[in-house]
């Protein structure tokens, strides 16, 4: 009798901590997940450059979906060593290119820069509004930009190289991770939807919910949960889809990965973009810019930047042979 009522005891006990978790959980979704969701589609005040028109480059027009992309080619007055793709960061113009990209036109490399739907001279359709996270619409216009350039009667055989900013440097690892045509990634200031939310759930959590006492018994596989629930929320509101890069980050390898960040990015913080460099497999490196903000190390300190770089695409994009993706 003592361990029938002692089970009982038990499975009561169960039973109440289970509602309380299903209580403590719905109090989440109706208070916590629309704060959540609506700080997701903030963006963020950046100085974000456009560039000028160069009156030499190639402007091109590229379809795409019930779009046409703008899009500009630029050749070197050098004998070409290979061709880069520039990933342009969130609101700049494919005219912005030239401004990180000009040394390396000037060491022998073509440029192209593509906008997507909604970004600088490009129209959007629909009543698509485009945020500073990739969705289906970013991965469906950048993936008609390399097509376009895999088409050209100039294309390298070899393939190409990536050089993306932020957004521009996230959709082009998202991208390549399946596309063997780009040989190697350098981004700067690229970060993933869920590996940004995350860390600021953690945070807001202090902010917004009101029981202060449960926040030290919330699991950290919770945060996830309520960032796929807020993205997915997001996501019927906009109709759209927000794609995980975290998860395509180990299909780079063979090929290589140069990431730079800024020590001092309040936005996308390091840590954020570690993440993402940890998915990754070999060769890979990653340089933290000390007193750089978002996108600013190329501005803190220009002439390591260009070094670098240049090298990187040195040894990784002049070659002959382009290492061979797994299955």
């Amino acid at each position: 009798m003592i361990g029938y009522w002692i089970g009982g005891i038990a499975l009561g006990l169960v039973g109440l901590i289970a509602l309380a978790l299903l209580a403590l959980h719905v109090y989440v979704l109706k208070n916590y997940i629309p704060k959540v969701s609506r700080i997701f589609q903030e963006k963020p005040f950046f100085n974000i450059p456009y560039g000028r028109p160069v009156p030499e480059a190639e402007e091109i027009e590229i379809p795409s979906s019930g779009v046409v992309l703008k899009a500009v080619y630029m050749k070197t007055r050098q004998p070409r060593k290979g061709v880069i793709f520039f990933g342009l960061e969130f609101g700049s113009k494919r005219w912005s290119a030239l401004s990180y990209g000009e040394f390396l036109l000037n060491s022998g490399y073509d440029l192209f820069a593509c906008e997507t739907r909604g970004q600088g001279d490009t129209p959007t359709t629909g009543d698509y509004e485009p945020l500073q996270w990739i969705t289906n619409y970013e991965v469906e216009d950048f993936r008609s930009a390399l097509t376009y350039l895999k088409s050209r009667s100039d294309a390298d055989p070899r393939g190409a190289g990536l050089f993306g900013l932020s957004k521009g440097g996230a959709l082009g690892l998202f991208i390549g991770a399946s596309d063997p045509f780009l040989r190697c990634f350098v981004t700067d200031g690229a970060f993933g939807t869920h590996t940004t939310m995350i860390p600021y759930i953690e945070q807001w959590v202090h902010i917004y919910v009101s029981l202060k006492w449960v926040i030290p018994w919330i699991p950290k596989f919770y945060y996830r949960t309520v960032a796929r629930i807020a993205v997915r929320r997001t996501e019927r509101e906009r109709n759209v889809h927000y794609p995980s890069l975290l998860k395509r980050m180990p299909m780079l390898a063979p090929r290589p990965l140069f990431m730079v960040h800024g020590a001092a990015d309040s936005y996308i913080k390091p840590v954020m973009a570690t993440t993402l460099f940890d998915q990754a497999g070999e060769p890979k490196e990653f340089w933290l810019v000390e007193g750089a903000k978002h996108n600013q190390a190329f501005h803190l300190v220009g002439d390591e930047y260009k070094r670098r770089v240049l090298e990187f695409f040195e040894r990784h994009l002049t070659t002959h042979a382009a290492p061979a993706l797994s299955k």
